[in-house]
């Protein structure tokens, strides 16, 4: 992640073991989308009152991913008198790794196959700043992150490198929205 896991505590005790938890469950959620931008848990015990603690608990995820952002949300039913905090957290987060693979699957979809994709050279990159730039044979200048490079990463490029590149339209010009290495 990008940005660190933010925990909210709210209206509930804050609680070691349930963040350990928290954070082993967000951990994981980079195996199903490895360009995570920023993660929110908020854990809360909804309508408690001094004289009468409710012990249900709702678990809220707000997950920000390159142009989305994913909510999910896991509270009792109407039904319930009680609910784990354990079992809510494990709802909450199965389900944002179903949204994550869905959003990984519509973008898969989306790109088309990079084999089929111009090639360019790393022109000019800023490995501290995390970005660089790519130069097409008809001479356009291509700009391009550090998350938009593919296996084996940004940090193993290097001006001159020959790539295959796919590019998109971005908010102040072109910019390749996944760049991998060229077989060499």
């Amino acid at each position: 992640m990008q940005v660190p896991l933010e925990i909210t505590f709210r209206n509930a005790e804050r609680s070691d073991p349930v963040e350990a938890v928290v954070r082993e469950r967000a951990d994981k959620l980079k195996q199903y989308f490895p360009n995570i931008v920023s993660c929110r848990v908020t854990l809360e015990v909804p309508n408690r009152t001094p004289q009468y603690d409710v012990l249900n608990h709702r678990v809220s995820i707000e997950i920000s991913v390159p142009g989305q952002e994913l909510v999910v949300s896991s509270e009792p039913t109407e039904h319930e008198d009680f609910n784990d905090i354990y079992v809510t957290i494990r709802n909450a987060f199965e389900a944002a790794e179903r949204q994550l693979k869905d959003y990984s699957g519509r973008l898969r979809e989306s790109r088309k196959p990079i084999e089929d994709s111009p090639y360019a050279t790393v022109n000019k990159i800023f490995k501290d700043e995390g970005y660089g730039f790519l130069l097409t044979p008809d001479e356009r200048e291509i700009y391009f992150h550090e998350n938009s490079v593919s296996h084996p990463g940004f940090s193993k490029l290097s001006e001159g490198d020959t790539v295959r590149f796919v590019e998109s339209r971005g908010d102040e010009g072109p910019q390749a929205s996944l760049v991998k290495p060229a077989a060499r």
